[in-house]
């Protein structure tokens, strides 16, 4: 019975995980397995087994051809559409094929049939995207479905980022309608093919489409060729069909072998007969002889162990069939007969030429020899030798008959042999039809021995039958209260899905018209706002002759006022949700307007909002999530491992839930030869040893706290919880690392660390970045190694973007004094926040190498407006905040990755070490200096009250 109210939809059935509208949090189970989904055309329309996963940002049903896929196949929209499966008859429950299988429907009409591998996963499936369609389309609008305005706190279990609250409100539930709903659900619980454990389980099998129909054709070609083939005895010996399965095989490889001597028997059989024929029948069939003869008692035993009881008899000849053998048969025979008087014939005339050549052999002898030895012989002698030539050809004419003989004797064996084969043939066929009508007669008297044995036993046959009767009917009974049972079930899945469905309709009809009342007001907004554009232009337009106040400056400093006044909840557009387009912070905690400046807060609210315009259009393609997910759920069962996939998807940005996981691994990836030679605790042991002890770095540390990030409200305020944990991260890498101690610069990458990291792996993360990632004294009050990294960049400028670096050359804008601050803390402060942790997830995968990428990345983004400006200060002062103005990620990312290629990090170490010669030099030259400055100015009085700016400094 197909679900009241509901549409049909095409598109692929996925598994979902956790409440719809929220993210799969550790503890809520992920909606995902296998399935199989009903697609193909014609022969090859089938069931296929897809990985299924449910994307709870859009209420997608994503499916996969597997779980290590990354690109989908295709989704389902699961928000509106409906379900309903049939229940199936008593055949189809009994065969179990169609038992599993439910439909989704969408509004366009088009239906999507998927299989679960039981009832059980089946009726889970349904009630888990029942529940992620309701709360969905219940709990949010457009604005809670772009995660990136409020992400979900229980998203993550690790950093300050976690512990954010949603600033989002929640419509109020219906209760009636909830409690509806709970009476209505059917508890269920799934099996090892749902979930995420169910990656490291192998696809369920299917049949496959294309085998059922082909076994249709099969069958029809068996029959029809059974019926065609000759000469073989096994198909001849069967004169009636039964209701068995035949199937069409191969021969053996000893068949072949004994067709083949039987070919060779054949054709000896007839180079001998030298054109004789051997069987009256115009068929071969006596040509063949049979392998093995059954006895016909055997025969007759085995035809009455077959059940023949539903089978037709049908004969291969017919009557007509029989005539016409018959016929041919005789006008063959009188043919043979009138070859063999000829061929008779001519064997006596071969006969009589024979014996006239001897006789004038002999003739020809005697007269040579009369000639030769009358003459000087003795008669006697002469008598003798005729009387041996005699005897000669009187042996001779003897061995002529014996050889006819023989040859006649032969004859007579092939005569023999060929009517023994007719013979056999015929006893063979006379045996199948005693075979036939043994099956027949039997058939006959199990059919008479029924008859007598029902009119016998009239009266004990009809409480036999009343007991058989009575079983049946209990056997109907128990079918119909399972059948009776199924109904419930699906009557009670139906009528929930009516509920929905019309509750969802109705907040449908509401959020409408909320958004038609949000329109209309947005639309007289515009009108407002144009029509102040207009007089704006016009007055502009106008020119002023007057120095009094022009009204131009009034409608400016109006359409100011109302572009930087805050929104209230009063306002129609607003009534359905609290955050406004641009919030206050954004999902890391920074601050996205600045409060004191206007102008700073008119341009930074600009950038927020196209911001937000990019994410939204972002938003319309296929969720990166999903694939991030459909990743991690194939490495359940292996650990993750480096690989060209996963580096690849580093580079596209991990998204908000998974970085903290990644991150860690990241990290642990590179510190593993540290941490496994640290006990356990070594974090806490530091950190208490750094509090307890003098440490000469705890000072800077305490002054620089506020200063790290004051533009992030987890470190806006000496009480933030970020502050402390930075005190920690920093306070223990000092103590680890005296020689560095603290450099300013690392509270900001501690910053970042700990909003996605705990304190623990904040400081892990610390010691891969100085000791890891950059070179030796990187981080040390020489700053050595950063002066070394920013002559690399020159070098690479010079290589990658010559046109740039010539551009700065010509005017000496040294932009070493931008870029300097990029390298040391990693682009923090830099760039807009979305773009700074997307370079983070490649740094910490892939190393430092990262940053000279996208540092690049960024002035070949700008190159053309920077190509434009044509003196130092317009330059130096563009090149302060360009990087704050670039918005899109994914442009900037290609270019980092794909435009600058190749890059390879040997020709980065080599230029390192090239440089670093130099930089020391230098340095060494400039302490030199130095030297030779203080002993002059100890020799010298005038310059005694001179002092160097190490000095100045301590």
């Amino acid at each position: 019975m197909p679900a009241a109210g509901s549409e049909g939809e095409e598109g692929p059935a996925a598994p979902g995980g956790g409440p719809a509208g929220e993210q799969a949090g550790p503890g809520t189970p992920k909606l995902c397995g296998y399935l199989q989904k009903l697609s193909g055309k014609g022969p090859l329309r089938g069931f296929r087994t897809r990985w299924f996963v449910f994307d709870p940002r859009r209420c997608y049903l994503y499916y996969f051809k597997g779980p290590q896929e990354a690109l989908p196949l295709g989704h389902l929209d699961i928000a509106s559409a409906c379900f309903s499966y049939h229940q199936p008859e008593a055949g189809a429950a009994a065969a179990g094929d169609e038992a599993a299988a439910f439909e989704v429907h969408s509004p366009n009409g088009a239906v999507a049939v998927l299989k679960a591998a039981t009832r059980q996963d089946m009726t889970y499936w349904l009630q888990e995207l029942q529940q992620k369609r309701w709360e969905y389309c219940n709990n949010l609008d457009a604005a809670k479905r772009d995660s990136r305005t409020s992400p979900t706190p229980s998203d993550f279990s690790k950093g300050l980022v976690a512990k954010d609250n949603p600033d989002l409100s929640i419509l109020s539930q219906n209760a009636s309608a909830e409690r509806a709903r709970n009476i209505l659900a059917v508890e269920t619980s799934p099996t090892d093919l749902v979930g995420e454990q169910a990656a490291s389980q192998p696809a369920p099998v299917q049949p496959s489409a294309i085998n059922f129909s082909l076994k249709q054709w099969s069958t029809e070609i068996k029959n029809s060729m059974s019926s065609l083939r000759k000469g073989n005895n096994e198909n001849r010996k069967s004169v009636f069909y039964t209701t068995e399965e035949w199937e069409l095989l191969d021969p053996t490889p000893k068949d072949l072998e004994d067709s083949m001597a039987l070919e060779e028997k054949r054709k000896h059989l007839a180079e001998g007969s030298k054109g004789l024929t051997s069987s009256a029948f115009p068929f071969d069939f006596g040509r063949i002889p049979h392998k093995t003869r059954r006895p016909l008692k055997d025969m007759i035993g085995s035809s009455k162990n077959r059940n023949s009881s539903d089978s037709s008899p049908t004969e291969w000849y017919s009557g007509n069939g029989n005539k016409l053998v018959s016929e041919l048969q005789l006008k063959c025979q009188s043919q043979q007969e009138e070859l063999e008087k000829l061929k008779k014939d001519l064997s006596s005339q071969k006969e009589l030429v024979r014996l006239l050549q001897q006789t004038v052999r002999s003739s020809q002898y005697d007269k040579y020899f009369a000639s030769r030895l009358c003459e000087g012989v003795p008669k006697d002698k002469l008598e003798l030798l005729h009387q041996k030539d005699d005897q000669i050809l009187g042996l001779n004419n003897q061995l002529e008959k014996l050889n006819l003989e023989k040859d006649s004797l032969q004859q007579e064996v092939k005569n023999l042999k060929c009517k023994v084969g007719e013979l056999n043939e015929q006893l063979g066929m006379l045996m199948e039809t005693i075979q036939a009508k043994d099956e027949v007669i039997m058939k006959l008297s199990r059919q008479l021995s029924e008859c007598e044995d029902n009119t016998s036993s009239q009266s004990g046959a009809v409480n036999s039958s009343m007991a058989t009767c009575t079983n049946k009917e209990l056997q109907e009974l128990d079918r119909l209260k399972d059948n009776l049972q199924g109904y419930k079930t699906q009557n009670k899945f139906l009528n929930k899905e009516i509920l929905e469905l019309s509750a969802l309709r109705r907040n449908a009809e509401a959020r409408e018209r909320e958004w038609q009342a949000k329109y209309t007001s947005l639309e007289a907004k515009l009108c407002q706002i144009e029509s102040k554009y207009l007089i704006l232009l016009q007055e502009m337009k106008t020119p002023v002759c007057s120095e009094e106040q022009s009204p131009a400056r009034e409608v400016i400093t109006q359409l100011l006022e109302d572009a930087l006044k805050a929104e209230t909840s009063e306002q129609p557009e607003q009534a359905f949700f609290k955050p406004h387009l641009v919030s206050e912070y954004d999902i890391y905690g920074f601050q996205t307007v600045p409060e004191d400046d206007d102008e700073e807060k008119l341009v930074a609210k600009s950038r927020a909002l196209d911001l937000r315009s990019l994410s939204l259009s972002e938003n319309r393609e296929i969720s990166a999530g999903v694939k991030w997910e459909n990743y991690l759920a194939s490495t359940m069962n292996r650990e993750m491992m480096r690989s060209v996939e996963l580096k690849n998807l580093i580079r596209s940005g991990i998204p908000h839930e998974h970085r903290s996981k990644m991150w860690k691994w990241c990290v642990n990836l590179h510190v593993k030869k540290f941490k496994d030679s640290t006990v356990p605790g070594y974090f806490q042991t530091l950190l208490q040893n750094a509090l307890e002890k003098q440490n000469p770095a705890s000072k800077q540390i305490e002054l620089d706290l506020l200063r790290t990030l004051p533009n992030n409200k987890h470190y806006s305020s000496p009480t933030s919880e970020g502050i402390q944990k930075l005190r920690n991260v920093l306070l223990a890498f000092s103590w680890r690392n005296p020689d560095i101690g603290y450099c300013q610069g690392l509270n900001r990458l501690v910053a970042i660390a700990l909003l996605y990291l705990e304190q623990e792996d904040a400081f892990w993360c610390l010691v891969t970045i100085v000791e890891v990632f950059m070179p030796r004294d990187y981080y040390t009050k020489t700053l050595l190694g950063s002066q070394v990294d920013q002559r690399v960049f020159k070098d690479l400028m010079s290589e990658k973007l010559p046109r740039l670096h010539a551009h700065f050359e010509q005017y000496k804008v040294d932009y070493t004094l931008i870029t300097f601050n990029w390298f040391l803390v990693v682009f923090v402060d830099s760039v807009v926040s979305d773009i700074l942790f997307k370079i983070w997830d490649s740094f910490l995968y892939e190393g430092p190498k990262v940053i000279f990428r996208f540092a690049l990345a960024l002035f070949k983004y700008k190159e053309e407006e920077i190509l434009k400006l044509q003196d130092s200060m317009s330059i130096f002062k563009y090149l302060r905040y360009f990087t704050r103005t670039i918005l899109d990620a994914r442009k900037l990312t290609g270019i980092a990755f794909g435009d600058l290629n190749p890059f390879p990090l040997r020709q980065i170490r080599n230029r390192r070490t090239y440089h670093l010669e130099k930089v020391r030099l230098e340095l060494t030259e400039l302490e030199a200096i130095r030297e030779d400055f203080l002993r002059e100015r100890e020799t010298c009085v005038e310059k005694r009250d001179l002092i160097s700016d190490d000095e100045e400094d301590s």
